[in-house]
């Protein structure tokens, strides 16, 4: 209890001190007014109010640098700084980057693939008609190797003086130098890559690293009376296509008509001879048979012929066998008793009772007669 009292005695003392001193008697606007007694109340408010305030200026300020200096690069782009108005050699890819507050700034520059249009382009013929093309894309694209040189020679706003004037100039060089007829229907194919061409030249030798992909024109607007004229020209134009293309499809339907009977003709001509040979083949194959069949019959006929000659052969090689003395004689008798023939009369052939030089006769007669008979067997 006694430290407890101890430690609230110099308080009280303290606040009876403050009751007792001068203060009192001094009023709030008096206080402020002329800044007394620092031990015033009313003085310590206020001196922590002012040091408030530039707390929050400093930190007010604080915020804003960092928010200055704090900066976003973002994809597909480079950031090219600057510092007094002068270009800084350094760039910045993709990303949050730190720059000094309130003096360096910075631009982003696009390096991916873009589309500048080129609109409403006035362009001269060489025969004085002024014609005007509504638009024209260049669709190209920027090397971030490239970005530091482009934008230090022609700014970060290079495509003005690379790209829209370009385009008028070479626009207009190559329309000076045809005519409309050239410019609106015979030459505009290749105006698109032409200006290509002419454009990836030039910037090759001025700005290199700015590449273009692509041109697109699109068609100009003529005076009204000459695109009346043209209308009627292409209508013209489309009848005689019409008229041709139906000369076309008239001679084609005649060759295809042709044809048609010309295949069909040869089919006929090949069925013909397919049917002439198959009646060839059948005539050589009954020739041939009845070849085989006469050679057949004639070597049938031959060897019976042989046979018989065989046969008569051996039958004549048999019967001159057969001619012996004796043999002859037994055929005399045969001959003989066979003959049933009887002779009357005073004289009666001495057939048996001649002589021997008779009997000789008679003798060779028989043999004749027997060969003879031989020679008709």
């Amino acid at each position: 209890m006694q430290l407890s009292r101890s430690r609230t005695l110099p308080r009280q003392r303290n606040r009876r001190r403050r009751r007792k001193g001068p203060w009192r008697q001094v009023s709030k606007s008096a206080c402020f007014s002329f800044k007394i007694c620092c031990r015033c109340p009313f003085g310590q408010n206020y001196r922590m109010a002012q040091w408030g305030a530039i707390f929050s200026i400093i930190a007010a300020l604080g915020g804003a640098a960092l928010l200055a200096s704090v900066h976003k690069i973002d994809e597909g782009h480079t950031g090219v700084y600057y510092r007094g108005g002068a270009l800084l050699t350094t760039t910045s890819s993709p990303g949050f980057h730190l720059m000094l507050p309130f003096i360096t700034t910075y631009k982003s520059v696009q390096t991916t693939i873009q589309t500048d249009e080129v609109k409403n382009v006035p362009c001269g013929t060489s025969g004085g008609v002024m014609i005007y093309f509504d638009r024209i894309e260049v669709v190209n694209y920027l090397v971030p190797s490239a970005v530091f040189d482009i934008v230090r020679n022609f700014t970060a706003d290079y495509d003005k003086a690379l790209i829209f004037n370009k385009v008028h100039h070479e626009l207009n060089q190559f329309c000076s130098v045809h005519s409309l007829q050239e410019v609106y229907i015979g030459l505009f194919d290749q105006i698109d890559e032409n200006l290509k061409l002419t454009l990836q030249e030039d910037l090759t030798a001025m700005a290199p690293g700015l590449i273009i992909q692509a041109v697109r024109v699109t068609k100009p607007n003529i005076p009204e009376s000459i695109r009346r004229n043209y209308e009627l020209m292409e209508s013209e134009k489309t009848k005689l296509l019409i008229s041709q293309q139906t000369q076309k499809v008239v001679e084609k339907e005649a060759e295809t008509e042709r044809i048609k009977a010309v295949i069909e003709a040869e089919k006929m001509a090949q069925v013909a001879e397919i049917k002439f040979g198959q009646k060839v083949m059948e005539k050589e194959t009954e020739k041939t048979i009845s070849e085989i069949e006469d050679r057949a019959y004639l070597a049938r006929q031959r060897a019976k012929a042989d046979a018989e000659f065989y046969m008569s052969q051996k039958a004549a090689e048999a019967n001159k066998l057969k001619l012996t003395p004796e043999y002859m004689q037994l055929m005399k008798y045969k001959a003989i008793a066979s003959n049933s023939k009887i002779y009357f009369g005073n004289d009666i052939p001495s057939m048996f009772v001649d002589s021997a030089a008779n009997s000789i006769k008679a003798s060779a007669a028989m043999d004749i007669v027997g060969e003879q008979m031989l020679d008709l067997d």
